[in-house]
Parts: structure tokens; sequence; C-alpha cells
């Protein structure tokens, strides 16, 4: 991502990159070790995205956003917010209420984090993202203060009653960020 970042032009166009990862921990620019209770045998990474730590595994979808901000025409703050109404326009259609919060960014139902995000501006385009737990062992979460918050609940589409398979959920997902992506820039923040 950083040698994406570091290579493009002008006319680089935007990817989206989407993976799973095998399970490990990753503490972002701003990461407290604090944070991080019990690993036991999971890695802990050190990242260079935004945010604090959180757990990365098989059933989490992570969509990196290597997206132009000065070509896209808004700021690191709406791109965060069109991020998080990618992930809550996806829940919708399942019926699921999501919602984002201006204190804590990323996506919420019932208070428990769905999503979350981190990212990381260089040369005026972003890199890192989203991850949605889709099915993953939420278990690792209860080894962290997930994105440095003692006791925050932890969901997944699975455990909502989502029965869409793993792809069609990815799919539907990737839709939603280009459309959020491509929409002209908002007058508003639509943070709750």
């Amino acid at each position: 991502m950083r040698a994406f970042t570091d290579d493009r032009t002008e006319d680089t166009e935007d990817e989206l990159w989407v993976c799973e990862h095998p399970p490990v921990y990753t503490l972002g620019q701003a990461g407290r070790e604090s944070h991080i209770h019990n690993p036991a045998d999971i890695p802990v990474v050190k990242s260079d995205r935004g945010g604090q730590v959180t757990y990365h595994g098989p059933g989490q979808v992570v969509v990196y956003t290597l997206v132009s901000l000065r070509r896209a025409g808004f700021g690191i703050r709406e791109m965060v917010e069109r991020l998080e109404n990618s992930v809550i326009a996806l829940l919708k259609t399942y019926d699921v209420m999501a919602v984002n919060r201006r204190d804590a960014p990323g996506v919420y139902v019932n208070d428990a984090k769905i999503a979350a995000l981190g990212l990381r501006v260089r040369r005026g385009s972003t890199y890192h993202g989203l991850a949605l737990n889709i099915n993953p062992d939420l278990a690792p979460f209860s080894g962290i203060d997930p994105c440095g918050f003692a006791n925050l609940a932890v969901t997944s589409t699975e455990k909502l009653g989502i029965e869409s398979a793993k792809a069609q959920i990815v799919e539907q997902l990737i839709l939603e960020l280009h459309k959020q992506l491509a929409a002209p820039a908002m007058a508003n923040s639509t943070h709750s």
C-alpha cells in the first residue's frame, strides 16, 4: 500500500484491495500497548494507520482503500464518513440499523462495533481502510480494548442473524463503497 501510494501519479486510478488476514492484532500509530491485555499466541504488529488496537482474522473482510482525496474533492473526515456510510447502507439492506459515532470512528449496532476503520493519508491519498466482521471468532477481541475502549462489545453479521454468504456480503460492500466514493462531496457531516 505504501509503495502504491508513493508511486501513484495524478492519473493513477483509485483501488480497493479486499482480503482476510490470519489472526493478528494491529496497533495503530497512536496505539498504546496498555490496550493489549492478553494476546495469547496472536502476533502484535505495529501499523502506520490511525487508531488504536484491533484484531484481524479469518471471517473478517478487510478493504484497503487507496483513494486520491485530491481528485475526490473531499478530506479525511468525509472519507471516514463515506466508509462508515457504506457499511451502514449495507446493513440497512438486511433491516439492521447501524450508526457511526463522532467520538469513535467505526460502525455500531446496539453499541457493539461491527466495523473498524483506520486510515493513513500520504501525498494526498489514503491507504489502509476498514474491517467488517462477517463471521470471525470474536473471542480474540476480549484480549484487547478494541479501538482503545475498555469493554467495548464487538459483533458480526453472523451474530446479527444475517445468513447471506460471505462472498455476497463482500460484493454488496464493494458496491456500496463504489457508490459512496463516487458521490459528490457532502455539504454537512453525517456523524451522530
